[in-house]
């Protein structure tokens, strides 16, 4: 139950925006219809034609398994092996990364803020190049990116706190000169990296992919995504007070700093999760929380889960462009950042023509 703090915080309409658009009872419902759709329609399309019918039968016969099996072997394996796990990653990343964005612009305050914006992106980015670097590979590699990226995080703890107390616009600098020096880092990586073999692999990695993710992955990456999620949706009410402000937010009895590092730890643990299992996939948690923000208002209650959805279906069509466009497989971070700018252009200019954040 919301405290009567939160209801009050919900009643601020100054800054938390306009409030109810369409409501998330119609919107939320109508989305996880559509990521439904989308799921299947995706299990559908590929080099190997199978229809609608086919796959649902397919997945069916692992709850109840039927008699005579009319599909290829073949067929199940497509399925089952190839296209469900990299659906399913495509659904946990898409959503992890647009729930940490949204969670993320209401704690800061701020449009510009994502989920690389505390370091972890770029920490966990070089975590992945010196493993490639070195010859790692598999779990070995994963490990490497998951703890640089939640080793960024302490490291940008450990600048940012003065004497016990650290202040938002500190954390966020400290982000900043972290990131700098872990795309440094990456770049002597690259330097220094076999030029036939091992600084392909880099680029390729660095651009983000999840052609070859397994159910392993989908694991990994699930293990760090769900539960971070539910923790940032849970303080959804404490988020909605701090996007008043910190100095509202203290008055309003809102434990500030727990709430702050908090979400910040759990946006930290997406993003190293993400990072560690598919490379670096940019935009999704910049650009999907404003469009959220647009279907359903600024209220934390409705736009958290309702970004993760959105962020779910977004990436899922971004991987299927990513792997019908052309023969070759395109990497994810290309196709989210050529998408990902002009929308964002078109959202700071609609920010700007509205007075900006405050009163959108």
């Amino acid at each position: 139950m919301p405290s009567s703090s939160a209801k009050a915080a919900e009643s601020d309409r100054t800054t938390l925006g306009s409030g109810r658009k369409l409501g998330s009872g119609f919107v939320l419902p109508a989305l996880i219809c559509l990521l439904v759709a989308v799921t299947l329609y995706s299990v559908t399309i590929g080099r190997y034609d199978l229809s609608v019918a086919d796959v649902t039968y397919i997945l069916l016969d692992n709850v109840h398994p039927i008699v005579t099996p009319y599909w290829d072997p073949v067929q199940e394996v497509v399925v089952e092996q190839v296209r469900v796990p990299r659906i399913l990653a495509a659904i946990i990343i898409g959503f992890g990364l647009s729930i940490s964005g949204a969670a993320l612009q209401g704690l800061f305050r701020n449009p510009l803020v994502d989920p690389g914006i505390i370091g972890v992106t770029s920490g966990a980015g070089f975590g992945g190049t010196l493993a490639i670097l070195l010859g790692l590979q598999g779990y070995l590699l994963l490990t490497m990116a998951f703890l640089f990226g939640i080793g960024s995080v302490f490291l940008v703890k450990l600048l940012s706190t003065v004497r016990g107390r650290t202040s938002m616009l500190t954390l966020v600098l400290a982000g900043v000169v972290i990131s700098a020096f872990f795309s440094a880092a990456i770049s002597i990586a690259k330097l220094l990296a076999d030029p036939f073999q091992k600084l392909p692999a880099i680029t390729y990695w660095l651009m983000g992919s999840i052609a070859s993710s397994n159910y392993l992955d989908v694991l990994l990456v699930a293990a760090a995504v769900i539960p971070s999620a539910v923790a940032i949706h849970l303080l959804r009410f404490q988020i909605n007070i701090l996007s008043l402000g910190e100095e509202k937010a203290r008055a309003l009895g809102a434990r500030v700093v727990l709430v702050q590092w908090i979400v910040l730890v759990a946006s930290a643990l997406i993003s190293a999760g993400v990072v560690a299992t598919s490379g670096i996939i940019g935009w999704v948690g910049l650009v999907i929380p404003h469009v959220a923000r647009a279907l359903v208002g600024a209220d934390h209650q409705r736009l958290l889960p309702v970004s993760g959805v959105l962020g779910a279906i977004y990436l899922l069509l971004v991987d299927n462009l990513a792997r019908t466009v052309t023969t070759a497989e395109i990497p994810l971070g290309i196709i989210t950042a050529l998408i990902g700018v002009p929308v964002f252009a078109v959202i700071l200019r609609r920010l700007h023509a509205k007075g900006g954040w405050s009163s959108d």
